[in-house]
């Protein structure tokens, strides 16, 4: 897979950790915005998932701008994900309408 076209997804854990790595992740990932001039190709959302199991996982998926940021959480190549259950953990609010033209949000 080619990066420029390539999805990140990394778990963040369960409730109880999540939100620690959340922090991190959004906190890379303001500075490595910022420098790249705040593109609006650039976001990380969140899901929580619980494929059956007990306690739910967050996963965090990254865009494919996002890559260096993915790259720091050690995140894994995935597919695009679809829009049901997104939550933008950040990024420019308008890269809804860019990632996900189809869905009426």
């Amino acid at each position: 897979m080619e990066k420029m076209n390539t999805w990140y997804s990394a778990t963040l854990g369960d409730g109880m950790w999540a939100p620690t790595l959340s922090a991190q992740i959004d906190k890379e990932f303001l500075a490595a915005f910022d420098k790249a001039g705040k593109p609006v190709d650039m976001a990380v959302f969140t899901r929580n998932e619980s494929e059956g199991r007990l306690h739910c996982e967050v996963i965090a998926y990254f865009s494919p701008a996002a890559y260096a940021v993915a790259e720091a959480f050690d995140a894994e190549p995935c597919e695009k994900p679809s829009c049901a259950g997104l939550g933008l953990l950040a990024g420019d609010p308008n890269c809804w309408v860019l990632f996900f033209p189809d869905d009426n949000l």
